[in-house]
């Protein structure tokens, strides 16, 4: 079985983002995967995606003060025309990364107990995010 959505993430603030429940919710799909694999990619150039710590809300703080600091706004960039947050947005995201490839198994993610999916947003007001989602595996 090959399925392919495109999902809709809501528009959220600067930071990190705990977004597993909000993916698999737009997956229905997901429930019929006996074993297989699910690759999500999303479509911006100034977000990412990357696993991570899926209970404690501090770490993702504290990652989103160690970006700001690594990568600040308001340096001298050449690519400048969309505001002082743009460009250390796509270093932000070709650091991390758009892309995730999760195994499934008997309808669910198999994450590590405190794994969790994190969207990156690195712009102040980066809008909605688009993330395509591709499902490939045996049904149940």
């Amino acid at each position: 079985m090959w399925f392919q959505q495109t999902l809709i993430l809501k528009a959220r603030s600067r930071g990190f983002h705990l977004i597993t429940d909000e993916v698999v919710n737009q997956l229905p799909a997901l429930s019929q995967v006996q074993a297989g694999l699910l690759h999500l990619l999303l479509q911006h150039t100034s977000a990412s995606l990357t696993l991570n710590e899926n209970c404690d809300p501090s770490v993702r703080r504290d990652m989103e003060r160690y970006f700001q600091t690594a990568m600040p706004d308001n340096e001298h960039y050449e690519h400048d025309a969309e505001g002082p947050d743009d460009m250390p947005a796509h270093i932000k995201s070709s650091t991390l990364g758009v892309s995730l490839m999760l195994p499934v198994k008997q309808g669910r993610l198999l994450l590590g107990t405190w794994q969790g999916i994190w969207l990156g947003e690195h712009r102040n007001h980066g809008g909605p995010r688009r993330i395509v989602a591709t499902l490939q595996g045996e049904t149940l």
